[in-house]
């Protein structure tokens, strides 16, 4: 692998397994319980095949799309990741300047390290801000006046972490632990990535939670931090908050996490733009269905009444492909592109949405497509 130019998602993959402590590889590599909503989620995009046409003119095709009110390169956003910014030096604001350099949308994420501040001074432009429904509302008010202060024209706010899943990785490897034992196991993997130590750790402070600092006590602190944001997910969250939100944001709303076609329907009548069918990334519910085989029910019912998008076990053009032709406006990645960045900066990031973006020429241009919006159900065998 050290002398192999890295291209894929599994290649970046292993180079962020090389050069992060273990806890932060696993935080991101990792699901809920035995993890088989994880690997079906990739898994899964196998179950269709696409069919190879010929003898058609695709000497101009054209990958562009439109997302939440914004021109694309490719159908394609970085969905929102925490933490970020312990993965990579500044890890938000590299990615978020990459993103804009290829023609794609970035998310940040509430808990991400990097600040809103930062991200907009990084790329001199607006991305997207993920929201979780704390119960302190006063903190939530402040995000949404900070995110459309700085120009952020597109939410995308979770809606199923009521409660964090059980993730037993974070547990094995002390993330997740109180106390001097796992204080004391985290250090010990810190020690064994010196690279990482100097250049995240020591050369990217401060590793505080950016667009939280003001409004939280102990924003630096991460275990001070992480009692307090347990403490804030609110379980008793429904419908009406999506009102009350819909009170306090005037740009697009996404909401993300949605996995049956009877939320899906909740969700337009509640006035939102659009959805991401999304599982969490299987980081909440194990032995929950893949989000790509919720995917087609889910656009078939709501799709001509608001933007469908979807997330998780996407890795390849070809399954950006798929996922357009069983209803999907576009997709998000999210561990995908945080192994990029982890692995070798805004290179490994840049070259990776490169390939997908040339994968998914490609993979057009041999299924006969030159529009991404011509893309449908036609295109795939296995339905």
């Amino acid at each position: 692998m050290s002398r192999s130019y890295p291209a894929t998602a599994s290649d970046y993959r292993e180079l962020a397994r090389r050069r992060l402590p273990r806890f932060l590889f696993d935080y991101i590599d990792g699901g809920a319980g035995r993890e088989q909503t994880l690997a079906a989620n990739v898994a899964d995009f196998g179950r269709w095949s696409i069919r190879q046409r010929v003898l058609v003119d695709v000497s101009d095709v054209q990958t562009t799309a439109t997302l939440a009110g914004q021109s694309c390169a490719l159908p394609l956003a970085l969905a929102p990741v925490g933490l970020a910014g312990m993965m990579a030096r500044r890890g938000e604001a590299q990615a978020a300047r990459v993103a804009q350099a290829l023609g794609v949308p970035f998310t940040l994420s509430t808990v991400g390290i990097c600040s809103l501040a930062e991200v907009q001074a990084a790329t001199r432009a607006p991305c997207w801000f993920q929201l979780y429904m704390l119960r302190d509302r006063g903190v939530v008010r402040a995000l949404l006046d900070e995110a459309w202060a700085k120009g952020c024209r597109a939410l995308v706010f979770t809606v199923d972490l009521p409660l964090a899943g059980m993730r037993h990785r974070d547990t094995r490897h002390g993330l997740g632990g109180k106390g001097l034992r796992p204080a004391l196991n985290r250090l010990r993997q810190v020690l064994a990535r010196p690279r990482w130590l100097w250049d995240v750790a020591l050369r990217g402070k401060p590793l505080a939670f950016g667009n939280l600092a003001g409004q939280v006590p102990a924003a630096r602190n991460l275990d001070a931090f992480k009692a307090w944001v347990d403490a804030q997910f609110d379980p008793t969250v429904g419908w009406r908050d999506i009102d009350w939100l819909r009170g306090h944001w005037q740009g697009k709303l996404l909401l993300k996490g949605i996995a049956e076609v009877a939320d899906a329907q909740a969700a337009v009548h509640a006035g939102a733009d659009g959805i991401v069918v999304s599982n969490h990334g299987g980081r909440q519910l194990d032995a929950a269905a893949s989000s790509i085989s919720k995917l087609p029910a889910i656009a078939q019912a709501v799709g001509s009444d608001c933007e469908v998008l979807v997330d998780g076990g996407v890795r390849s053009g070809s399954d950006i492909f798929k996922a357009l032709a069983l209803g999907a406006r576009g997709v998000l990645i999210g561990r995908a592109w945080i192994w990029a960045l982890a692995g070798a900066g805004e290179f490994g990031l840049r070259n990776l949405l490169n390939c997908l973006h040339r994968e998914l020429r490609v993979t057009m241009t041999l299924a006969g497509v030159t529009r991404v919006a011509d893309i449908g159900e036609r295109h795939l065998d296995g339905l």
